[in-house]
C-alpha cells in the first residue's frame, strides 16, 4: 500500500505544469521570510502599480541644422514655493513610493546612475565631472566647531561635532536651461530642456536668516529624463493617474521665470534691472519668443 501510495504521488507531481511547481515554491519562500520577520507583508493599495515603474521617456524628435530657422536660449527659476510647483517640493519624505524631484536626483546621483557638473567658476556647459565622494560631502558634513560645556565640568569646553545632511528641505528652487527653436520641417515652435540646477537657501551665520540661493551643480536633463520617468508626481485630481516627473516638464506644468537670456554682455536680467523693471524684462523675453512664432509664418 506505501508504495502503491508513493508511486501515485510521484506521477502527480510530474503532471504538475513547470509554471505551477516554481509558483508553489515561491510561495513557501515567501511564507518563510514573512514567519521570519513576524508580520505579513500587504500592499498599501487596492491594485499594484506597474505604470509608472515601467515607463520609458519619449524621445526627442531628430533636429537637424539645416531646419533651424530661429533659436534662442533662455535660463528660468522654478519658486518651489509657488501652488503649481509643489509637486516638484513635496514629499518632504518618502511616501507610498513617492520622492520629492531632489531625493530622485540625489539618489540617482549616489548610485551613479547620474552625474552632475560644476567647477570654480560654476558655468552651465557641463564640462567638469563631480566625483562621488564630492557629492557625499556635499550632501553630508559635520560641523567641527560647535562647544559646549562639559557637563562633568562646566567652567570648561568640550567639542562636539554635529552631523548635518542635506535634504529636500533645504532646496528652494531650480534653475533650467533650455532652448526654444522653430523648426521649419515640422513649422512648430518648439522648446528642449538642457539642464537643470538645484539651488540650496543660502543662511547668514551669524544670525541664521536666509540671505539668498546657492546653486549646488548642474545636470544633463536628456541623461535625467529617463530617471524622471520612472518617478511618480502627485496628481491634485486623480489618485489613479499618477503622472512622472517627466510629465511634468514635458507637459510644461511648472510656474516659472526668466532670469537670463543669451546677450552679448552673457549677463542675467538681475545685473542691469531690479525689482518691477526686472520682472517686466522677463516679460518681455517671454513675450518676444512668442510674438517671433508668429512673424515667421508668411500668408
Amino acid at each position: 500500500m506505501n508504495t502503491t501510495f508513493a508511486t501515485d504521488r510521484q506521477a502527480a507531481a510530474q503532471r504538475l505544469n513547470p509554471r505551477a511547481l516554481v509558483l508553489i515554491i515561491a510561495l513557501q519562500l515567501l511564507a518563510v521570510v514573512a514567519f521570519a520577520q513576524g508580520s505579513v507583508l500587504v500592499p498599501d493599495a487596492v491594485y499594484i502599480k506597474e505604470n509608472a515603474r515601467n515607463r520609458k521617456a519619449t524621445p526627442y524628435v531628430n533636429e537637424r541644422e539645416s531646419d533651424m530657422m530661429w533659436s534662442k536660449r533662455v535660463w528660468r527659476t522654478i519658486d518651489l514655493r509657488e501652488k503649481m510647483n509643489l509637486p516638484l517640493y513635496y514629499p518632504e519624505v518618502e511616501l507610498n513610493g513617492r520622492k520629492s524631484l531632489f531625493d530622485v536626483m540625489k539618489k540617482a546621483l549616489l548610485t551613479g546612475e547620474l552625474h552632475a557638473y560644476a567647477n570654480p567658476v560654476f558655468d552651465d556647459e557641463f564640462k567638469v565631472t563631480m566625483q562621488l565622494n564630492e557629492l557625499q560631502q556635499m550632501f553630508h558634513w559635520v560641523d567641527s566647531t560647535n562647544y559646549q560645556p562639559d557637563p562633568n565640568d562646566p567652567n570648561q569646553q568640550i567639542l562636539i561635532p554635529i552631523d548635518y545632511y542635506m535634504t529636500s528641505k533645504d532646496i528652494k528652487q531650480y534653475w533650467i536651461k533650455e532652448d526654444w527653436f522653430f523648426d521649419k520641417q515640422r513649422g512648430v515652435m518648439d522648446v528642449r530642456i538642457l539642464g537643470i540646477c538645484p539651488l540650496k537657501e543660502k543662511l547668514d551665520p551669524s544670525t541664521g536668516e536666509i540671505i539668498g540661493y546657492q546653486p549646488l551643480f548642474w545636470v544633463y536633463f536628456p541623461e535625467f529624463r529617463p530617471i524622471l520617468a520612472r518617478s511618480e508626481a502627485f496628481n491634485t485630481k486623480n489618485d489613479a493617474e499618477r503622472r512622472t516627473y517627466d510629465d511634468l516638464f514635458w507637459k510644461r506644468q511648472f510656474g516659472s521665470f526668466v532670469h537670463k537670456e543669451t546677450n552679448v554682455y552673457d549677463r542675467p536680467i538681475n545685473a542691469y534691472a531690479t525689482g518691477v523693471d526686472a520682472l517686466l524684462e522677463a516679460d518681455r523675453v517671454k513675450d518676444e519668443t512668442f510674438t517671433t512664432e508668429h512673424d515667421l509664418f508668411h500668408f
